[in-house]
């Protein structure tokens, strides 16, 4: 899908099919460097695009990187550049020196040892450093000093600092890093299930049987409208949690967003995988390296069921007027 006059995720195209193709993601799935992947995507200037432009970079707002960090889904890129989107803009915000290099966001737990757990950390082991939120604040860690556990997807990674060096990061109270990653992953999660998919259908259109494309039938047929109406209606909803002039995002909308990316993308790969049948689970065809991510960043900063119940509260706990005035007022964009 063409994003909608949209000259920076057009140039985030045409650099992602040049160097994130299907063999360059299972090359960096299989233990190679990213390093070169990650120099065209910095130097192209994407990192900063978030940074204000007084702190050298573009000035962007979230809904403006929406397309990008779609994009990034679709191409199952194995680099973490959304986080370090965001990352980047906190750290200048925060008046802290950018670090050069790709950067993970993490959730931790402090020891009374002193150490530093963060379990399942999204791309950290292909990350340089972690943009940590724990109990006494935030801090940004080196991967390269932590001991590294493989996580159960390929690139994420089990990260615990013993007594590493922390540079402190002062960010404003409420700010909270599982929303700020819920938004990323679902703008990405649309991407993805976009990219199934289509990869689907051009499949339901080209694989004859019985002497006709199976997409003739109408068994098949009533699956790809289901997956469509999932992908749509997760890209929607993905772009709601991105929305406005600001670079955080509101919670609520957030929380629609992941929820109804998470809840697609069972259905989504579901489907995929059986209209393709056999050969959509072999690791030599490219469907599998979306839809393992698919079920990977379901879980991602909570799956549909932990954001379900963040607007669930929102509704019984926070809002003394109607059910649909506070649809209205999460939904409502202003042009």
């Amino acid at each position: 899908m063409q994003e909608d006059n949209d000259l920076f995720a057009d140039a985030a195209r045409q650099l992602l099919q040049g160097e994130c193709t299907p063999q360059a993601v299972r090359a960096i799935e299989a233990g190679g460097s990213p390093r070169a992947l990650w120099t065209q995507l910095e130097d192209a200037g994407f990192a900063d695009a978030l940074v204000p432009e007084e702190a050298g970079g573009a000035g962007l707002a979230l809904a403006q990187v929406f397309g990008v960090w779609a994009l990034c889904g679709a191409h199952a890129l194995p680099v973490p550049l959304a986080e370090t989107m965001v990352a980047r803009a906190l750290l200048a915000q925060a008046g802290v020196q950018r670090p050069t290099g790709s950067i993970a966001l993490a959730e931790g737990r402090l020891e009374d040892d002193g150490s530093l757990r963060c379990p399942a950390v999204r791309l950290g082991a292909v990350a340089d450093a972690v943009l940590v939120q724990h109990a006494q604040g935030w801090s940004l860690l080196s991967v390269a000093q932590a001991r590294s556990e493989r996580a159960a997807f390929v690139l994420d990674a089990d990260l615990h600092w013993a007594a590493a060096p922390r540079v402190a990061v002062a960010l404003p109270q409420g700010l909270d890093v599982r929303t700020l990653q819920a938004c990323l992953t679902a703008a990405q999660l649309a991407g993805a299930l976009q990219e199934v998919f289509q990869r689907t259908l051009q499949y339901a259109n080209e694989r004859n049987q019985f002497g006709r494309p199976i997409g003739k039938f109408q068994a098949i047929q009533h699956q790809l409208a289901v997956m469509s109406e999932h992908v749509f209606a997760a890209r929607m909803a993905a772009r709601l949690g991105c929305a406005g002039d600001g670079l955080w995002p509101d919670r609520l909308r957030v929380a629609v967003a992941k929820a109804r990316c998470s809840q697609a993308a069972l259905a989504v790969a579901e489907a995929g995988h059986a209209i393709h049948g056999a050969i959509g689970f072999t690791e030599e065809y490219d469907l599998q390296l979306a839809t393992r991510r698919l079920h990977a960043w379901r879980q991602t900063a909570g799956s549909e069921s932990y954001w379900h119940g963040v607007a669930g509260a929102a509704l019984v706990d926070a809002h003394p007027g109607r059910t649909l005035d506070l649809v209205r007022a999460t939904t409502d964009i202003a042009a």
